[in-house]
């Protein structure tokens, strides 16, 4: 990647403009967390007279930090059973020299979840949810994101196992190492950055979904993004704690993502090419 500091003034002027645009919406919830709801409330006029730690301090009643823990358990938890699950099947797709057709046949059925709107599973999670009696509930949650990311961990998997040659394979079995040895202790390692950003990549979704926890929780296992929307009422919007609320669920993710950013570049762009 060229230095910034080589390219022209057009191009800087570029980058800083697309950096600007990206940083701003960011910027701005974080400038309004700190000022007083009412301030909000009056218009860039009263915008920025007054700062705040309120909206943060009284966020942590029990029912915001009962859902930011469910969101944090159902997140971590989902995301481990679909890598679990779905990078030893990626890695057998990988292997498994399938022709062309059974290969499109499963990629079809693989990407099955990604091809419809969420709000098409509503009715059929919901009816089986209420006779499984597991509405309102972490495990309910849990099997929709595992359900969901699974597909999204064989694909991108299966591409960074692509890239890992067979000969590897091959020598690690004259070596004595049975297959799932040679998964465990040789493959996977070399995966381990598309490892991380598959990983990040399954949580961020799981972390911010809206939808699904909105239809299929109700205060029990309510997870932090639907939390925030309690803070729209009859009795008024309150704009301070739905922008604190904004930073606190966008903080996790932000900062996981930033200590991992080196694993997280390397691994989307291993997972682009192949050999």
């Amino acid at each position: 990647m060229a230095d910034i500091r080589h390219a022209s003034r057009t191009e800087r002027a570029i980058v800083l403009f697309v950096t600007a645009l990206i940083l701003f919406p960011v910027l701005w919830l974080l400038f309004l967390s700190f000022i007083p709801g009412q301030d909000i409330a009056g218009g860039f006029g009263t915008i920025g007279r007054r700062f705040t730690l309120e909206n943060f301090t009284s966020l942590w009643d029990a029912v915001f930090a009962n859902s930011f823990v469910n969101s944090l358990v159902v997140g971590v938890v989902s995301v481990v059973i679909a890598i679990a699950l779905g990078a030893p099947f990626a890695f057998w797709l990988s292997r498994a020299h399938l022709s062309a057709r059974s290969d499109f046949g499963i990629g079809l059925i693989i990407l099955a979840t990604r091809m419809a709107p969420p709000i098409a599973f509503t009715l059929p999670y919901f009816l089986a949810y209420r006779y499984a009696e597991i509405m309102d509930t972490r495990l309910g949650l849990i099997l929709v994101y595992v359900t969901i990311n699974l597909s999204l961990v064989v694909w991108t998997m299966r591409t960074f196992f692509d890239g890992v040659p067979t000969s590897i394979d091959e020598s690690a079995e004259i070596d004595g190492a049975s297959r799932v040895q040679t998964f465990f202790e040789v493959v996977l390692p070399m995966s381990a950055t598309g490892l991380v950003a598959t990983t990040i990549l399954a949580f961020i979704y799981a972390w911010n979904d809206f939808f699904f926890a909105l239809i299929l929780t109700r205060t029990e296992a309510m997870t932090a993004p639907v939390a925030i929307v309690n803070f729209l009422n009859f009795e008024g919007w309150e704009w301070g704690k739905i922008a604190a609320g904004g930073v606190m669920v966008m903080a996790p993710v932000a900062l996981f993502s930033l200590a991992m950013q080196k694993y997280l570049v390397k691994g989307l762009s291993a997972g682009a090419v192949k050999g």
